[in-house]
Order: C-alpha cells, then sequence, then structure tokens
C-alpha cells in the first residue's frame, strides 16, 4: 500500500486520513495479540541530485521535493529509467506498536508519522535536502543579521557607501557558492568511470555501511585525508555510486581555473580563498554560506590537513574549517553533525612526479590548466589498486559533552566564539586526525617501501624479502592497528610480484639468486608511501629498538623507556593509543614478537635472538623504520642542550635543527627528505612545550628540565647505536655555532 494516496494527472494530492489497509492491519492485530505484520518501507528514486531550481532539464526529469504528477512522473521514467534506485529499508513491526496500548487511531498516526519520518530523511540522504536556487541563496546570505552587520562595517572601515559595501559582498558569495547541477554530477560520473577503468585495477571501498547509516538524520562533514587532487572527485564519484548524495566540497582557490573551476563548481565545489586575514566582509560571507548549507543538512566536505600532503605523512590539522563548523553548531545545533574520516590509500599517486621534485626540495609549483596534459601523458603508467576507507564517524554534541559538558547552557556572545574554542577545536582536529589514521589502507606497496628503505643498500634477495613482509603481516593480523584498518591479499611473494609489475621494485640476478632493490628515482618516491603507514609500526619499531643495544629487558624497563618516548611519536604520527592504554598495547605487541621468535620470554626477561640469526635481522629491519625518527628528536635535544638554559628562542631552534639535518643528510647518505623537514622540528618543539620539559622565559628563550640531558641520554642509549649517538653529538657541538650564524637574522 502508499502512505498517501496517487496523485492526479496535474500532481494535486490530498494527503489527509490514512490507507485502509494499515487501517485495517492495526485492526487485525489489536483482535490477535499473537500475531504481528512487518511493514517494508520501499523507496523508488529517478536520478540523484540536489533540487536545484536553475536546472529546468533537472526539474523537469528528475527526483525533487516538489510533489509529482503522472505526467511528469512518466517523462522522468523515460529520460531517467536508467538512472533508477530503488531502496527496500528494515521492516517496521506493527505489534510494537500496537503493544503501546495507545488506541486504534493513535496506532496508525504513529506508524504514519513514523513513516514518513523515515521517508524524508531517506530521500534527503539519497537526493539531498530540499535547496534553494543558487542565486536566491548568496542573495539570501546578505539578508542574515552577521552579514549585514559586516557590510556596515566595511563601508564604514572603508569610506564607501553601504550599497557598494553590499555588492561587494554579492561578489564574494558568488565566488564562493557552488552551482550543484545534475547535468554536472552524471557527466563526471560517465567520465570518471573509464577513468578510473584506465588507470586502476581497482577501487575497493571499505566500512561505506556505516556512512548510509548516519547519512539519516545527519549533518554529513566528510574528512578525508589529502593526497591528491583527485581525491574530491572519487569520493564524490563513489558516494554517488553508493546512493549517498555527493557533498559541497572546500576547494582552493587556486583551483578556479578557467574551464576547471567551472566544472568543479556545478560537480559541488565552493571555492575559498588561502587566508580571510585582514577581510572580515569576505569572512562573515563565507561562514554564513557555511552555516546555510549545515544547518539545511547537505553534506559537506574539507580535508583537514589544509594541502596535499607531499611526504605521505598526515600533516597537522589546519582547524580554520573545524573552529567554523564548531561555531555554526554552537549557534544552531537543530541538525546534529557527525564528521565521517575517509582514508584513500594510493598505491600510486597521480602527482607522484611532481611530489618527487618537491621531495627533492624543489618548489611547490602554481595549478594550471595544463596540468591535465601530464595526467593524460601518465595514463601509460600502471596506478594499482585505490583503497577508500570509512573511518569511525565522531558526533559532534558527543564530543563537546566529552570537552565542554555544559557547552548547551553557556552564553556564548553574538560571534559564537567563547574562550574555549581554539583548544577545543585543536583537539577535535587531533582527533579527526587519529580517526584517519585509523582507517588506514596497508597496501603492497607500503610494505615494501618500509621493508627496502630499512635497509642501509635500498636492496634485499627476493627470499629475505618475502620474509620480512611476511612477517609485517603476521603482525598486524596479531595486533590489528584498529577495526577499520586493512590489509592486502596474499603473502610477501604475492606482494613482491605485484609491486615489480608496477614498475616500482627493480630486480638484478646472480649466481645465489635474486635481488630486489629500489632505483635511485623511486628510492626517494618510495619513503611517500613508506610514511603513509609509519604510524601503524611506529610503536613496534620503538620496541624492536630497545634491543638494539640490550640483548635482555624486563617488562618494566621496557614500559618505563616507552612512556617516555611514545608522546612525542604519539603527538608526531597521531597514534590512536592514549597513555593509558598504552601498557596492555605493549604487551600484546611483546606477545606477538614471541611468537614470531623476535623475542625470547624467559623468568619474566625478555631476550633478544642471537645476533647472528635470521631473527634478529628481521628485528633489526624492524627497528629501522622509525630510526629517523628518533634520530631526529636526540638531535634537537643535543642542540637545545649545548646551546644552554635561556639562550635560544624556539624559532631559532628549529632553523637550527634544519640546517644541522640537512648536514647529517648529506654525511650519513640519508634518503629521507623529511629527515629535515622544518614543521616536524617545529612539532617536536611545541610537544616538549605542551608537556612542560621547555618553557619560555620572558624574552621567548627556551629553558629546560634540569634532568632533560640525563633523561635524553638514558633514553637515546637505548634506541640509538652509539655511532649515530656520537655523529649527532659531534655535530652538535662543533656545528653550532657555525649553524647559528647562517640562521641568525642580519
Amino acid at each position: 500500500f502508499y502512505l498517501t494516496p496517487d496523485p492526479d494527472w496535474l500532481g494535486r494530492q490530498d494527503k489527509r486520513g490514512a490507507p485502509p489497509t494499515l487501517t485495517r492491519l492495526v485492526s487485525a492485530l489489536s483482535q490477535n495479540a499473537a500475531e504481528d505484520a512487518q511493514i517494508i518501507p520501499v523507496s523508488v528514486f529517478w536520478g540523484q541530485s540536489p533540487d536545484s531550481e536553475n536546472s529546468p532539464w533537472k526539474l523537469l526529469f528528475a527526483d525533487s521535493w516538489a510533489v509529482t504528477g503522472r505526467l511528469r512522473r512518466l517523462l522522468s521514467i523515460i529520460v531517467l529509467g536508467r538512472k533508477t534506485r530503488v531502496q527496500f529499508s528494515a521492516p517496521i513491526h506493527l505489534r510494537e506498536l500496537i503493544d503501546h496500548n495507545k488506541g486504534h487511531e493513535r496506532t496508525v498516526r504513529m506508524a504514519q508519522r513514523i513513516l514518513r519520518v523515515h521517508f524524508r530523511n531517506l530521500k534527503a540522504a539519497v537526493i539531498g535536502p530540499d535547496i534553494s536556487h543558487r542565486r536566491n541563496l548568496v542573495k539570501g546570505l546578505l539578508n542574515q543579521p552577521m552579514v549585514k552587520q559586516a557590510i556596515l562595517d566595511e563601508a564604514e572601515r572603508e569610506n564607501i557607501s553601504p550599497e557598494k559595501a553590499k555588492a561587494q559582498a554579492l561578489r564574494y558569495g558568488n565566488e564562493i557558492a557552488s552551482d550543484y547541477t545534475y547535468t554536472a554530477i552524471r557527466f563526471m560520473e560517465v567520465v570518471l568511470s573509464w577513468f578510473w577503468n584506465k588507470i586502476y585495477d581497482g577501487i575497493k571501498v571499505n566500512h561505506i555501511e556505516g556512512v548510509q547509516k548516519v547519512a539519516q538524520g545527519h549533518e554529513v562533514i566528510y574528512v578525508p585525508c589529502h593526497r591528491s587532487h583527485i581525491d574530491y572527485l572519487l569520493l564524490s564519484y563513489l558516494l554517488f555510486r553508493n546512493g549517498l548524495t555527493p557533498p559541497h566540497i572546500a576547494a582552493g582557490i587556486n583551483l578556479n581555473m578557467p574551464v576547471i573551476g567551472g566544472l568543479l563548481r556545478r560537480g559541488g565545489a565552493f571555492f575559498m580563498r588561502r587566508t580571510f586575514k585582514g577581510n572580515p566582509l569576505y569572512t562573515s560571507v563565507f561562514n554564513e554560506y557555511l552555516h546555510t548549507l549545515f544547518t539545511k543538512g547537505f553534506p559537506v566536505e574539507y580535508f583537514v590537513e589544509g594541502g596535499r600532503s607531499r611526504t605521505g605523512r598526515m600533516l597537522q590539522p589546519k582547524t580554520g574549517m573545524l573552529a567554523i563548523t564548531l561555531r555554526s553548531f554552537l549557534r544552531s545545533s537543530r541538525m546534529p553533525i557527525v564528521f565521517v574520516p575517509v582514508y584513500i590509500g594510493y598505491e600510486r599517486v597521480l602527482e607522484g612526479r611532481t611530489y618527487l621534485g618537491e621531495l627533492r626540495g624543489a618548489a611547490k609549483k602554481k595549478e594550471s590548466i595544463f596540468d591535465i596534459f601530464k595526467v593524460i601523458g601518465a595514463l601509460k603508467q600502471r596506478f594499482g589498486q585505490v583503497a577508500v576507507n570509512f573511518g569511525e564517524p565522531i558526533k559532534l554534541a558527543e564530543f563537546l559533552d566529552s570537552e565542554q559538558p555544559d557547552w548547551r547552557k553557556q552564553e556564548l556572545g553574538p560571534q559564537f566564539r567563547p574562550a574555549w574554542l581554539n583548544e577545543t577545536t585543536n583537539r577535535l582536529g587531533e582527533k579527526v586526525a587519529r580517526h584517519l589514521n585509523e582507517a588506514a589502507a596497508i597496501n603492497p606497496v607500503n610494505l615494501v617501501a618500509l621493508a627496502l628503505l630499512s635497509t642501509s643498500r635500498l636492496a634485499l634477495d627476493d627470499r629475505a624479502m618475502a620474509r620480512v613482509l611476511d612477517l609485517y603481516l603476521a603482525l598486524l593480523r596479531k595486533v590489528p592497528y584498529s577495526p577499520h584498518t586493512t590489509l592486502p591479499e596474499g603473502d610477501g611473494r604475492a606482494l613482491i610480484e605485484h609491486v615489480k609489475d608496477m614498475d616500482l621494485l627493480s630486480e638484478q640476478s646472480d649466481a645465489l639468486g635474486k635481488i630486489l632493490y629500489l632505483d635511485e628515482q623511486n628510492a626517494v618516491l618510495m619513503t611517500y608511501y613508506r610514511n603513509n603507514v609509519l604510524h601503524i609500526f611506529a610503536l613496534p619499531a620503538l620496541l624492536a629498538s630497545f634491543f638494539q643495544s640490550a640483548s635482555r629487558m624486563s617488562r618494566e624497563q621496557i614500559l618505563r623507556y616507552a612512556r617516555a618516548l611514545y608522546p612525542y611519536l604519539q603527538a608526531e604520527l597521531f597514534i590512536r593509543w592514549s597513555l593509558d592504554e598504552l601498557d596492555a598495547v605493549i604487551d600484546q605487541w611483546l606477545e606477538a614478537f614471541v611468537e614470531q621468535g623476535l623475542l625470547r620470554f624467559e623468568n619474566n626477561v625478555y631476550l633478544r635472538p642471537a645476533p647472528s640469526s635470521r631473527h634478529f635481522v628481521l628485528l633489526t629491519l624492524l627497528s629501522k623504520s622509525i630510526a629517523q625518527t628518533l634520530q631526529r628528536f636526540y638531535m634537537t635535544v643535543s642542540l637545545l642542550l649545548n646551546s644552554g638554559q635561556n639562550s635560544i628562542s624556539a624559532e631559532e631552534l628549529e632553523d637550527l635543527c634544519t640546517v644541522m639535518a640537512q648536514r647529517l643528510s648529506i654525511l650519513h647518505g640519508l634518503n629521507a627528505p623529511e629527515f629535515f623537514d622544518k614543521s616536524l622540528f617545529r612539532h617536536f618543539i611545541q610537544t616538549m612545550l605542551d608537556l612542560e620539559v621547555l618553557k619560555r622565559d620572558e624574552a621567548g628563550k627556551l629553558s629546560y628540565h634540569e634532568l632533560l640531558g640525563e633523561l635524553a641520554e638514558g633514553a637515546a642509549k637505548r634506541v640509538l647505536p652509539a655511532e649515530i649517538r656520537l655523529s649527532i653529538r659531534q655535530v652538535a657541538l662543533h656545528r653550532s655555532e657555525d649553524a647559528a650564524e647562517l640562521v641568525a637574522p642580519a
């Protein structure tokens, strides 16, 4: 039966009254307590798009929120018959409603109301919420109180008329707003279907069921990791193909190029400037536009990392968009907001050649319309597979309840900018980053890169390589990083063959067998893919490092040193476990090490294998994956100690570390450009400040805990070889003065 009567040929529909079938069912069940009836809601959608009144073609044929007559539905069937979605939902048990004993009429109305809410939420999730004409939407922004006040402030500040300030605000609105059209979405679906099939061996989608569940009744904000420009297109394509509305996507104004910009705008992109500083009118219009999208329940997508990661690591979150979202939610929490992390894992990123240059120190290039020809030229390469993993959703109201339990009762002021906003936004950004890393898709390229970059010559014989990969897989299966993390199929040899087929791994044969190695170009590029999964291996690699200089350690010793170093690894790599969870997780890893023969456990002590054994080689390779990170930590502390108390600022130390890291990289042939990444030193120094290991005086100079040197040296002895420690101390001692001159202001 239908919930409402059929409309007539002109689309008129009488929604009063109840379906006779439903009335009879309720009557029959009321008279027979042993029986039940299940109502299965069924929805039919002709086309999938948000309702945009500026597309006559779409208004005529595709599903919308307006009542549709029979003639119009007939035309929809003719035009959109191949784009029909029939969705069956979970059954509703009438017996559960009748057992409330509300009476016959109220039970019928209750069933109708439940079905209406279900259909409305499902329709919003599939075709998008009911949004207005773009031109009216932009003009409507100017009538909002906060924008009207910003217009008056702009007129006074710039000494212009309110009309001119309003016209400027309108230009900003048109610059920002997307122009969502079904035609563009459908066109892009056809083109992208060809494109994905042309370059990829397959796209794997994992855990999307959770998104389909939360999409109903929530404002969904997708927060993907950002590795490639095609992240935008890939996510929208997959959502559309899986019956979910493609989101409005925050895109940098640099992508608003001729031709490309218009197509992206029609596909849902709205454009934002790199900085809002010094332009309060633009800020107000942009904030109001986002608030409109949020409160109407239209899905939105933005990248918390800001730009694309050139190193493969998760970048430190840029919290601007998160702060705007929080302020909007504090202003109106009627529509609950949920963040959906999306990890996109490439076996070969499309911009690999560009990143290769930037990893080697080349300046970032400005985007150009001619970049599309570079993409076309790259289609001859093999790009393997792509995995798109949807992570654990973060409900904003629940997050605020844990951070600020009384946030609903607080007086927030007209700007909705409470004193706790910045700190809470930072923690939200860190939580999103951790959830993104939890959803990592580990692929063969990641594991091969991790193994070979841990060797001194970037080479292994094929049998040893297979053993290393099998070990990594066994450890990850024994101690899963998270329920949302996915592993590649096949054993070590299958992974090797896959990476060889992609021309990322070279091979040389001799009388003793085959040697697998990385050539010079791929060696740099593979650091990118290793860094994708470094957060997953950081803790086991740290534990393996303890046994490079010690042949035996008790559990208490392991826990003590791990707890001392873990906060810095966690802060840099966004590792999921809290300090309270650390002991239990370490116990799991130690058990896995013993099971794989990497350690022995005798008389309450953990023993490493004999140095000449195969298992010790495997343990050493595992430890090397985190070695450069630990070297950076030790170098920073060494330079700080040599500088003395209250004699160097955080910025000066950061510059000094960068210069010294570049020198060490040359001296030791380190093949990892991020080793001297200034942002990593900056974050490590900030983490020491946050943990109060360091403090700033009134002049901005750093002081440190009096036991820092003793503690750092003790930890370093556990995780770094003696020759590395000596080399770092020598460079820090003999070159810090020269380096300080290099970084000192003129």
